[in-house]
């Protein structure tokens, strides 16, 4: 499918690219894309929760009580689970909640993600994109221009520009990656994702294996 190039300020160039269908034409595979976004949730999970048991409780160890004549259950220990203060049943432990995908799922996903956003007309292609100095609002004057202000947009760069990343990081809604940092999740994240020219063949080139 082809698609209007844009200059920084919103207008058309008056060129066209052509997207490679191998990339942003397939039928998307949702199960694929399901796996790589879990993946993705799972790897931000730090696994460092954990509740103590009644071993690593500090409390006496004697018999709070009697074995008989009390009239009340038997307890031996004050750590035990039933008592306020005791050690917690089957309580969290630090744990890895990353798991393995094979690298053609992931392309998979990743082109799955990319051909839903082109069906619905959510990419943009902008020929260049550079800021001589990093403000904020010059992202935002940006954002006008391409009308997408206050949708989450999300810049994809051929290679990584300080001037621009540090322009986007104050705003909530925008974010600006390079073509090798691009997932899954990330795409389905935004409303709209702007491709820079330069990028374009990066990822048609490492997606289409």
């Amino acid at each position: 499918m082809e698609v209007a190039v844009l200059d920084i300020k919103g207008k058309e160039t008056g060129r066209k690219v052509t997207l490679s269908d191998s990339v942003f034409g397939v039928e998307p595979n949702e199960h694929a894309i399901y796996l790589d976004v879990k993946q993705y949730l799972a790897n931000q999970r730090q696994g460092t929760h954990k509740a103590k048991e009644r071993a690593e409780i500090t409390g006496s160890t004697r018999k709070i009580k009697k074995q008989k004549g009390t009239g009340t259950a038997r307890a031996g220990s004050i750590k035990s689970p039933i008592f306020k203060g005791g050690g917690r049943v089957f309580g969290p432990r630090p744990r890895n909640y990353s798991f393995k995908l094979n690298k053609g799922l992931k392309r998979l996903a990743r082109k799955s993600a990319l051909s839903q956003k082109a069906k619905n007309s959510e990419i943009l292609v902008v020929d260049s994109l550079n800021f001589d100095s990093a403000k904020t609002k010059n992202f935002i004057t940006l954002l006008q221009d391409l009308g997408i202000e206050g949708k989450k947009s999300l810049f994809v760069l051929g290679e990584s520009n300080n001037n621009v990343y540090l322009s986007s990081r104050n705003l909530k809604a925008a974010e600006v990656v390079t073509s090798s940092e691009l997932s899954t999740y990330k795409i389905l994240n935004a409303n709209n994702i702007v491709f820079l020219e330069s990028s374009l063949e990066g990822i048609e080139s490492n997606l289409s294996k």
